[in-house]
């Protein structure tokens, strides 16, 4: 047995977490990303795949154990209104990807604004919701 609970699902691949995130956030109706103290947004910019992306969490709880020891780093909710309607196109037109609950494997599913924004609707519609 794992010593704390979020061990089982940071353990799971990126699409395993993909998962889990599209349900969790169809059920809690909010999307968290990590802000510094100027409440600007963090963004990764991987040199190696010459892409750039906002990371996002299912909870509060994963955003701020990803952001432990990272000094000024918090998280923020995201309602999935605001994200569908301000986020989604200010990150397309800027060219910026969306990596996925990133957590302990190094392995992380990046996806652009648009496809992230459609999964969740269409989990948004489905029977359990």
């Amino acid at each position: 047995m794992s010593e704390h609970p979020s061990d089982h699902v940071l353990g799971m691949d990126g699409e395993e977490r993909y998962d889990y995130f599209l349900d969790a956030v169809a059920e809690e109706r909010e999307i968290w990303i990590l802000v510094n103290e100027a409440s600007q947004f963090l963004k990764i910019v991987s040199e190696e795949d010459r892409v750039a992306y906002l990371p996002v969490w299912p909870s509060d709880a994963f955003a701020a154990d990803y952001a432990e020891g990272a000094g000024d780093l918090s998280p923020k909710a995201i309602s999935l209104p605001d994200f569908f309607k301000k986020w989604v196109p200010g990150l397309t037109r800027d060219g910026i990807d969306i990596g996925v609950f990133p957590g302990a494997q190094i392995e992380l599913w990046i996806t652009e604004p648009e496809e992230l924004k459609r999964d969740l609707q269409e989990v948004l519609s489905g029977p359990a919701f």
